[in-house]
C-alpha cells in the first residue's frame, strides 16, 4: 500500500482573477481660447512630453488685446503719478491753509482711485497674456496621443466638448481586477484567525497572463482594493500596477492576474490522487495509523494548488495518506505502508482551482 507521509510548511496562497488594462493618466486636449487653427506640431500615435506645444491657435487677436492692455497699465501708471504728486502738493499746502480742505480730499481720492486704475489694469495685463499663451496648446500630462479630431483651419472655441485629442500615460499601467466579495470576505476571516500570514508585503505580488495565454515577463504590484461590492456582479475591484516600458501593454486588455493572497505558515498539501468522495460528494481520505489499519477522515480543503489540496481539516502533519492501492483499501483493514513517490509530488503553490467541497 503506497501512502505518503504529510508535512506542513509555509505555502504561498494565489487568486487568478479576470481583469483589464487602463492607462494610468488620461487627459483630453481642449482649446482654452476659440480661434482658428494654423498648425498643428505632433504625429498622432506618437510620445508627447508634458508642455509640450501640440496646436498653434492664431495668436493675432490676443496679441493685440495684450498690447492693448499693456497701454492701458502704462496709462494708468502715468496718471498715478500724476496724482500722487498733486497729492502730496495738496498735503503740504493744506497746513498753511493754502488750499481747502475739499480739494486737499479730492486730490487724495484721485490718487486712490489711480492706484485701484493701475491694479486692475495690470490683471487685465495678466488675463491677456495667460489668454495669448492659451493659443499655444500644450500636452498636460507625459504619454501616447491618439489621432486628432482637428486640422489646420479648423475653428475651435474655448472648453468644448469635443476633445481636439486624448493622451494616455500608459508606462506603468492599471489593471483592474474583480474578485467576488465572498472570497474578499472570507480571506480577511482567514488572516483574522491567523490562518494566513500577509506580513512582507506579500500581499502585494501580482504576475500576469496575456489574453493568448503567454506570461507577461514583468511583476506588479496590488496597489488597492475598492471599499465598495458592485450590487450587480456581487464584485469587489481591485487594482494592480505594472511597468510598461514598451508599451506591450494596452488599454483594454483582457488579462488573468494571479495575486498573492498570503502565506499559509503551516499548509498542509495532500496529493489529489489521495482525495476521493463519499456518496454526498463530500471529500474523504484513506490513512494508515500508527497499528497498520485503513482509517477513512472527512476532510475539508480549501483550494487546489497545483496538484495538491490544500487541506484544512481532517488531517494532520504525520498522517499516511493512502495515494496508491486505493482501490484494495478498506476502511479498519491491516496493511503494510511503504512510502510511495506520488506523481505530484512538486508542493510549489499554483493558481488556485475549485476546492472539492
Amino acid at each position: 500500500m503506497g501512502v505518503f507521509t504529510l508535512r506542513a510548511a509555509p505555502i504561498t496562497l494565489t487568486t487568478e482573477l479576470p481583469g483589464r488594462t487602463s492607462a494610468f493618466e488620461v487627459s483630453d486636449v481642449r482649446p482654452q481660447v476659440s480661434g482658428i487653427i494654423t498648425a498643428r506640431r505632433f504625429t498622432e500615435g506618437g510620445e508627447v512630453k508634458a508642455g509640450q506645444v501640440l496646436y498653434q491657435i492664431e495668436p493675432a487677436p490676443y496679441q493685440a488685446a495684450y498690447d492693448q492692455a499693456k497701454a492701458a497699465l502704462a496709462n494708468a501708471a502715468a496718471n498715478l503719478t500724476t496724482t500722487r504728486l498733486k497729492a502730496q502738493r495738496y498735503a503740504d499746502l493744506v497746513k498753511i491753509n493754502a488750499v481747502a480742505k475739499q480739494d486737499y480730499d479730492d486730490a487724495r481720492a484721485a490718487y486712490a482711485q489711480a492706484q485701484a486704475n493701475v491694479e486692475q489694469q495690470r490683471a487685465a495685463t495678466a488675463a491677456a497674456r495667460i489668454n495669448l499663451n492659451f493659443t499655444r496648446v500644450t500636452a498636460p500630462i507625459s504619454g501616447r496621443i491618439g489621432r486628432s479630431s482637428v486640422t489646420p483651419g479648423a475653428l475651435v472655441t474655448a472648453s468644448q466638448a469635443t476633445a481636439l485629442a486624448t493622451i494616455q500615460r500608459l508606462d506603468p499601467i492599471y489593471v483592474d481586477l474583480t474578485q467576488s466579495a465572498d472570497e474578499v470576505l472570507k480571506l480577511r476571516r482567514d488572516i483574522a484567525a491567523g490562518q494566513i500570514d500577509r506580513s512582507a508585503g506579500a500581499e502585494a505580488a501580482v504576475s500576469l497572463k496575456l489574453d493568448d495565454g503567454s506570461q507577461y515577463p514583468l511583476p506588479g504590484r496590488l496597489q488597492f482594493t475598492d471599499v465598495t461590492v458592485d450590487q450587480t456582479s456581487g464584485a469587489v475591484t481591485l487594482r494592480a500596477v505594472f511597468p510598461n516600458p514598451r508599451g506591450l501593454l494596452l488599454p483594454g486588455l483582457y488579462v488573468q492576474a494571479v495575486v498573492a493572497e498570503g502565506v499559509d505558515p503551516n499548509g498542509l498539501l495532500a496529493p489529489q490522487e489521495g482525495v476521493g468522495r463519499d456518496q454526498k460528494g463530500q471529500p474523504t481520505a484513506l490513512i494508515v495509523d500508527a497499528h497498520g489499519r485503513v482509517q477513512l477522515r472527512q476532510i475539508k480543503a480549501a483550494r487546489a494548488i497545483g496538484a495538491n489540496w490544500l487541506v484544512t481539516e481532517g488531517l494532520a502533519p504525520g498522517d499516511r495518506l493512502i495515494i496508491q492501492g486505493l482501490q484494495a483499501a478498506k476502511p479498519g483493514a491491516l496493511v503494510h505502508a511503504v512510502a510511495a513517490i506520488p506523481p505530484s509530488r512538486a508542493l510549489s503553490a499554483q493558481a488556485p482551482g475549485p476546492a472539492p467541497g
